[in-house]
């Protein structure tokens, strides 16, 4: 790819969603946009290249964004965190927002919405006695139009199922459908879906969490970047509240009324009441 290529693609991607291709992914990029190129009709990514430098729509730049993010996500991912939140979180912050009667929770980039289901069926398995008392909304975004349209619709294939579902809640929170697997109404109607950009979270994100997730997102992102987004994160949590990263991602900064809380195998940042 000629030099000039790559940096108007790494250029634009950066400047519109924060993702950073510029430290050895030239490959990757490259790989990308030729499927991209392709699957529009272009013979070559320089034809790509020609079209979006002259006339960028905002469809066109909404399928770049869909084309260059990584979607890679799979239910109860990692597993310790969804260990950490059943046996600690989660109790801990239902006790606390009994007298409030609600319990927000913000899945920041959830991808085709494994993440938020794995929330919600957790919650339903074993805090369904809160429920009565306590709603719960969980607030899932991601920037890809795409995937958050899968999301919404919440069926999956067998590969998508086999990876990190534990059967009993196959059986329990999924109904069958021809190849593919349907999530019960039930799970669905506790997340809220939504198209957000994290660079623009600060204008569109008015209400409060308990806890926010934003598992490996930070890593794909310049420094000034990480900061802007990690603040955007921290201002939107309540007092006492958790944020959990991905296992290989560290805050960019450590603000004062922050608390790094280590349960069991996985590291929650905790805001100081």
């Amino acid at each position: 790819m000629k030099p000039e290529i790559f940096n108007f693609f790494t250029t634009l991607l950066e400047k519109t969603s924060g993702i950073s291709y510029r430290e050895g992914k030239e490959y990757l990029l490259e790989s990308r946009l030729t499927e991209l190129a392709v699957s529009l009709g272009y013979k070559s990514i320089d034809d790509l290249y020609q079209k979006l430098k002259t006339s960028l729509t905002p469809q066109l730049l909404t399928q770049l964004i869909d084309a260059l993010t990584t979607n890679e996500t799979y239910f109860f991912r990692d597993e310790h965190p969804f260990v950490a939140l059943k046996n600690n979180v989660l109790p801990e912050l239902f006790k606390l927002r009994q007298k409030d009667g609600v319990l927000n929770i913000w899945s920041s980039a959830c991808s085709t919405g494994q993440e938020p289901y794995s929330i919600a069926m957790l919650i339903l398995e074993h805090f369904s006695a809160y429920l009565n008392s306590v709603k719960v909304n969980i607030y899932a975004t991601d920037i890809s139009i795409s995937a958050i349209e899968k999301a919404k619709k919440g069926v999956y294939n067998q590969i998508e199922v086999n990876r990190g579902l534990p059967v009993q809640y196959l059986v329990k929170y999924f109904k069958q459908n021809g190849a593919n697997w349907e999530v019960d109404p039930r799970v669905k109607s506790m997340v809220k879906f939504e198209v957000v950009n994290l660079l623009e979270a600060d204008k569109k994100i008015r209400m409060k969490f308990d806890l926010i997730l934003c598992r490996y997102v930070l890593i794909y992102f310049a420094k000034e970047t990480k900061e802007k987004v990690f603040r955007t994160l921290w201002n939107a949590l309540n007092p006492l509240g958790y944020l959990l990263l991905g296992a290989t991602e560290l805050p960019p900064y450590t603000p004062p009324d922050m608390e790094k809380v280590m349960i069991g195998k996985t590291i929650f940042y905790k805001k100081k009441g």
